[in-house]
């Protein structure tokens, strides 16, 4: 307590202030640590209450459970799942092996793209390996038919007339890889 400047006396409302630099009625270490072990001692309480509590409660309910009937089966355990179970699974099914399900799905596209195969026998439709389609395109050029063929010179013939453009030049099939593999495709 400090000393009214008037009287020399403590007065009762004022901290003892010591000159060593800090105040003597700071909260102590000691006191934050009684409160940590009280905070851990409730918790370990209520955690052995808890767990008596649903110990009993199972108990109760084993010793009420009504008897099986000798008629009923006992159903298979549910919560395991076999092999065997996936593939009677319905469709659509969960991907097992992400990876080589997916690596076998891109060869067989692959494939695809790289083999002859009849699509449709009695109207002579074939699928051709699709590096041999673009070299008969750039070939032949693409099928137009006599109706959209007139519609599209009479457009052009308009656009030609209103607008003049630059030539468009004609791409090799090497140069479209080229551009193909630079751009990752």
């Amino acid at each position: 307590m400090s000393e009214d400047p008037m009287t020399n006396q403590p007065t009762p409302n004022q901290p003892k202030i010591n000159h060593d630099g800090f105040e003597q009625e700071d909260l102590s270490s000691r006191s934050a640590l009684y409160f940590l072990a009280g905070l851990v001692l409730v918790g370990l309480v209520v955690y052995l209450i808890v767990f008596g509590m649903y110990r009993f409660l199972d108990s109760y309910e084993r010793a009420h459970q009504p008897p099986l009937s000798p008629m009923a089966t006992p159903q298979a355990d549910t919560r395991t799942v076999t092999h065997e179970d996936t593939q009677t699974f319905p469709q659509p099914r969960l991907e097992e092996n992400e990876r080589t399900q997916l690596r076998q799905f891109i060869e067989d596209q692959d494939r695809k793209l790289a083999t002859y195969d009849w699509l449709d026998k009695d109207r002579g439709t074939v699928r051709i390996p699709i590096d041999r389609a673009m070299e008969l395109i750039e070939q032949r050029g693409l099928p137009i038919h006599a109706e959209v063929a007139s519609s599209a010179q009479s457009s052009a013939a308009k656009n030609s007339e209103t607008k003049t453009s630059a030539p468009v030049r004609k791409q090799t099939p090497k140069a479209a890889k080229t551009k193909a593999a630079a751009s990752g495709k």
